[in-house]
């Protein structure tokens, strides 16, 4: 089975999966499940997108997959298998080429593949030898889901068939693992933002009085796509003018004008690593004085969370001490005033009425990945950064986000470097 990206070393997967291992109890068994494809009406289904758990362990990018591990297992071979929807030419021909088992390994490393219609059977003679069972639920801190999932059926049926196991959580051990990145994920997310670097450049070009959202939106996915992404690592963000003050506007439907500023908050995706950019820039080339000023104020408080960013520090820290720089700069631009600052409400500070969103959120497979916001922040963590004031009154807001990998000491790094930030490149690119 071929995918649009190029195939990842199966060496990450592995090392993933002993990662995962190593965290569980003596005598346990694991289960995770592919999502579902998802119905639109009469034959339409949604494009597929697999979920980030199974992929994170196996590498494997298909619907109907199971991935099952059991450490302890006696005998060898059971101890990582593999559960594909058996593929014929049939489905070749209807559906294209799925995986077949030699092929299975080869993207996973994992050497026992069965077809799905042998997992009730195997499972069975699994379970009587297992104590432990780790199932798989979405413990997201941002997750608000109302569908039920592949994951969920299968969760109320193991406990409806299996009464008497001890049943354990997996997405705490995952939360942790995935926050920190091996050397193979950060040059996925790496890609996937040079990616988003060739959609930036084509549009400092492209835009002009009159543009219309949907033409920039255009722009990007041909860029995108041409480049081996999916497309969008998530709904893209085209607001100009007073659009970029309602944080998650996504209708890109309106004409960009003359004087405004536009707010593109846009990322590709590559080989399901996500990257996430957001830039504000003038429709005719050129910021206005008081854009200008409130950009490089918003680049400031920007420069100032790159110094924060670093191991030893933590979420909720961060977040405090940002409070202080955003409160420093609104000042500065007369948005607030001193009394304000003394009189704020400590739970809704008085920067919380221009900046209201928080400044960083873990990044990797999802775009707000995986992460426990009470650990440490330690190397290889990768986190946006984006700091933004919203100024409904003047008809314009201001977002700026790069993404950032967590070094072992000192200032993190940039993966998104090369992208023109400052007002002085970003109007020679788009004058020259």
């Amino acid at each position: 089975m071929t995918t649009k990206y190029e195939q990842i070393p199966s060496s990450l997967f592995v090392k993933n999966r002993k990662k995962f291992a190593e965290s569980l109890l003596p005598k346990s068994l694991a289960v995770f499940n592919s999502n579902d494809i998802y119905p639109i009406s009469a034959d339409s289904t949604m494009p597929f997108q697999q979920h980030r758990d199974i992929f994170y362990l196996s590498g494997v990018d298909q619907e109907e997959s199971i991935l099952v591990i059991f450490p302890d297992a006696y005998l060898e071979e059971n101890r990582e298998i593999l559960f594909l929807r058996e593929t014929n030419e049939h489905i070749a021909v209807w559906e294209g080429e799925k995986l077949d088992k030699d092929q299975a390994f080869e993207t996973s490393g994992i050497k026992t593949v069965y077809w799905l219609s042998d997992f009730d059977k195997v499972f069975k003679t699994l379970m009587y030898e297992a104590e432990n069972v780790y199932l798989n639920k979405n413990e997201h801190y941002r997750s608000s889901v109302e569908t039920e999932i592949r994951e969920d059926r299968f969760i109320k049926k193991v406990k409806a068939d299996f009464p008497m196991h001890n049943y354990k959580r997996s997405n705490p051990i995952l939360q942790r693992l995935r926050s920190i990145k091996e050397p193979e994920e950060l040059a996925l997310i790496q890609n996937a933002c040079n990616i988003t670097e060739k959609g930036i450049r084509r549009l400092l070009s492209f835009i002009k009085p009159n543009v219309w959202e949907y033409e920039i939106e255009a722009e990007l996915i041909h860029e995108f796509v041409r480049n081996r992404s999916k497309g969008f690592a998530y709904t893209p963000i085209i607001a100009s003018g007073n659009n970029a003050n309602v944080l998650h506007y996504i209708a890109n439907n309106m004409q960009c004008k003359d004087g405004d500023v536009i707010l593109l908050d846009v990322g590709a995706e590559y080989g399901n690593y996500s990257s996430d950019l957001t830039r504000t820039i003038p429709v005719n080339g050129r910021y206005s004085d008081r854009q200008k000023e409130v950009y490089n104020s918003v680049l400031r408080c920007k420069v100032e969370a790159e110094q924060r960013l670093v191991a030893g520090n933590n979420w909720y820290r961060f977040h405090k001490e940002m409070g202080e720089v955003y409160t420093a700069e609104l000042l500065q631009l007369g948005l607030i005033d001193k009394a304000d600052v003394q009189n704020e409400d400590p739970k809704w500070p008085a920067y919380k009425k221009f900046m209201m969103h928080g400044t960083s959120h873990h990044m990797g497979l999802d775009t707000h990945d995986y992460g426990i916001l009470t650990d440490d922040f330690v190397e290889n963590m990768v986190f946006t950064n984006e700091p933004g004031f919203y100024i409904p009154a003047e008809g314009f807001g201001v977002r700026i986000e790069d993404d950032y990998v967590i070094q072992a000491s000192g200032t993190p790094f940039n993966l998104m470097a090369n992208i023109p930030i400052t007002v002085e490149e970003i109007e020679d690119l788009m004058n020259s």
